[in-house]
């Protein structure tokens, strides 16, 4: 999202943004989405991964989105990897890989 590269930015950008915690902490390994065009639904999936010392937990994400743009199903699914470790990939925007899993 352009302008919301990290918190801090997406706080200075968006007053009424609040956050609790850190959300930084989660890196993006990859997102799809198809917005909803010409009374037609979308949907969005992403993949996103947090380090612990003892590996990745890693976070999947699926949306179905109706024609009006309203998230009408959304499913989660968490699994830890261990060992891993995410490593920046040589994309823009930035990404991750899962590594020594």
């Amino acid at each position: 999202m352009p302008g919301n590269a990290d918190t801090a930015e997406a706080v200075k950008n968006n007053p009424t943004l609040t956050v609790v915690g850190n959300p930084d902490v989660w890196r993006l390994i990859c997102k799809a989405h198809l917005k909803p065009v010409d009374g037609k639904p979308g949907w969005m999936k992403s993949t996103k991964g947090m380090e612990t010392p003892n590996g990745v937990v890693l976070q999947v994400t699926t949306e179905h989105v109706e024609a009006g743009g309203a998230v009408i199903a959304c499913a989660e699914a968490l699994t830890h990897i261990d060992g891993a470790t995410l490593v920046a990939a040589d994309t823009v925007p930035p990404t991750w890989n899962i590594v020594n899993a």
